[in-house]
């Protein structure tokens, strides 16, 4: 490969690449599930993944991630597109591609297993368990690298929205709250885990401690929502 196509490469991949294929993806799922009887529609959401309790007890475990792509009418696509390109193309820079698109899907997936622990009887999409992920790692970086002005501006300014959003989501009873503070505590976990790049050793044991809290609190609440929704059905 020669120069001038290293350098483009290299463009290339400081773009925020995660960014807008998380973007691209649920445009296109949104757009499918308009053709295919309108993304309001209950039984196209649970067709193309939408959280349901009842079959995700039956097995169909993958409906923990794509619930993070598929949006209910245009607003909430608008709105929750927006958070994640403003907020996606700072963090994707700060934290790297791979780790920013492991706390993404996996914050996500913490969210809508908490709304499977305690939203027996709802039927749930949205990125906003992701996205309060993403609220979650700011409030690591905000706490972790004080010396940075960005870092903390940052951190203030998502800090205030998040506490906003839990407001508000406490009193609409329409906002899935359970899964927002889910995607909250897997953002704020697995930022701890996996995003010091180059871990000083006393970083190592508190990787290792918040990692496995990750996974506690999934199993924990996985198992919570098997058998409350067995016994809700």
């Amino acid at each position: 490969m020669n120069y001038q196509n290293q350098m483009k490469l290299k463009r290339f991949f400081r773009m925020p690449v995660v960014t807008y294929t998380f973007l691209g993806l649920q445009l296109i799922l949104f757009l499918l599930m308009t053709i295919d009887g309108g993304s309001t529609n209950t039984f196209t959401l649970i067709g193309y993944g939408a959280k349901f309790n009842p079959l995700l007890v039956a097995g169909e475990w993958w409906r923990l991630v794509t619930p993070i792509f598929l949006h209910i009418g245009w607003v909430h696509l608008i709105m929750n597109s927006v958070i994640l390109y403003y907020l996606g193309i700072q963090l994707e820079d700060t934290l790297g591609h791979w780790r920013f698109a492991a706390i993404y899907l996996l914050s996500g997936i913490l969210g809508n297993a908490a709304s499977f622990a305690f939203n027996a009887f709802s039927v749930s999409a949205g990125a906003s368990t992701s996205l309060f992920g993403l609220f979650g790692a700011t409030l690591f970086l905000g706490k972790t690298y004080t010396g940075n002005p960005a870092i903390q501006h940052m951190a203030r300014n998502f800090g205030t929205l998040i506490l906003i959003n839990l407001v508000f989501g406490f009193f609409n009873t329409s906002v899935d709250l359970a899964g927002h503070i889910g995607g909250l505590a897997g953002g704020y976990l697995m930022s701890t885990a996996i995003s010091i790049p180059d871990p000083l050793p006393r970083w190592k044991k508190k990787r290792v401690l918040y990692g496995a809290g990750f996974a506690v609190l999934l199993i924990l609440l996985l198992s919570i929502g098997y058998f409350r929704t067995l016994g809700a059905f």
